[in-house]
């Protein structure tokens, strides 16, 4: 049995010196804890904006030579890389293969904690062998303490492959620094229930992933100004998006947005092609594929002076 603890040292573990009276506590003083403690994480991410912007280019090049974002973690932040990977799909229009999730103990741990799965190294260099990952790729390893044996081990079979890896943890000065691409860490410090990650860390990590993903697609083309010009339309709620979208951008109505949207198979960046130039819909995909994907090259305009004049007149 080890003599000393491994984890006492961790800022994530550390006893947090607001909330040691948090069982006397009442519910508005506990509320007004939380909200304290989660003010320092807009500043501990802010201080990491730097090495978001280059986790931000590696992903970038990554899905411009055709490859995968993978992350990979226990617990919530497997979770958490979960949500965004299942996220991406219907957000910005891009393939379930393309931005893909790992966590220990499978689906099953997503909905219901499985201890100790996290400490299977061995099976987190299966699961990423399984994937097939290559130099193409890039693996986000979540680790709010950065010493899950999970996610050390599918990162160590990734180097392996020669793929970019990105690491999230809320422990500044890991020794994977040296391993691994980069570093994101924003420092949080301890949770007002000792060791709870799920809190500011899990907040923070939310945040970061966030960022690389939302950063990364809108640099690919997925939105035209701030505008979800790749939304699937899956849903009621989505098709209406759609309409509203391409009435804003091309100003016809919501009825003619409907039938023309039909005319481009739902696909709204080929309808707003199709209305501001008279293309079919094949020529459409086709000068978009030529753009890269991208609705400003791909009509020769710049929708921010036509947002900005309805915001006014709203």
């Amino acid at each position: 049995m080890p003599t000393t603890s491994k984890w006492q040292f961790l800022p994530t573990e550390a006893i947090n010196p607001s909330s040691l009276n948090l069982d006397k506590a009442s519910v508005a003083e506990i509320i007004d804890m939380m909200v304290s403690e989660d003010r320092k994480v807009i500043t501990a991410v802010h201080r990491e904006k730097e090495r978001i912007a280059h986790g931000v280019q590696i992903i970038m090049q990554a899905l411009h030579r055709g490859g995968r974002i993978v992350f990979v973690g226990a617990g919530t932040s497997g979770r958490l890389g979960i949500v965004e990977a299942a996220e991406m799909p219907p957000t910005f229009g891009t393939s379930p293969a393309v931005v893909q999730a790992i966590m220990a103990g499978g689906q099953p741990a997503v909905f219901r904690a499985k201890e100790g799965v996290e400490d299977n190294y061995e099976e987190g260099t299966r699961q990423i062998a399984r994937l097939r990952v290559t130099k193409k790729d890039v693996v986000i390893g979540v680790s709010a303490s950065g010493m899950t044996p999970f996610v050390r081990g599918a990162l160590t079979r990734a180097r392996k492959a020669a793929a970019k890896i990105i690491f999230v943890t809320c422990v500044a000065g890991t020794e994977l620094s040296t391993f691994v691409d980069l570093v994101i860490a924003p420092a949080v410090g301890p949770e007002i229930i000792a060791g709870s990650t799920r809190l500011k860390a899990g907040t923070a990590t939310k945040m970061v992933l966030n960022m690389l993903t939302t950063i990364s697609m809108v640099r690919v083309g997925k939105t035209y100004g701030n505008l979800m010009v790749d939304v699937q339309t899956g849903s009621e709620k989505l098709k209406d998006r759609a309409r509203r979208i391409l009435s804003i951008v091309t100003d016809i109505s919501y009825d003619e947005a409907e039938k023309m949207l039909r005319k481009a198979h739902w696909n709204v960046k080929a309808a707003i092609v199709m209305q501001k130039t008279g293309l079919t819909y094949a020529q459409a995909v086709g000068r978009l594929r030529k753009a890269d994907d991208s609705i400003r090259d791909a009509i020769g305009e710049d929708v921010e002076p036509r947002l900005r004049e309805l915001l006014r007149v709203g």
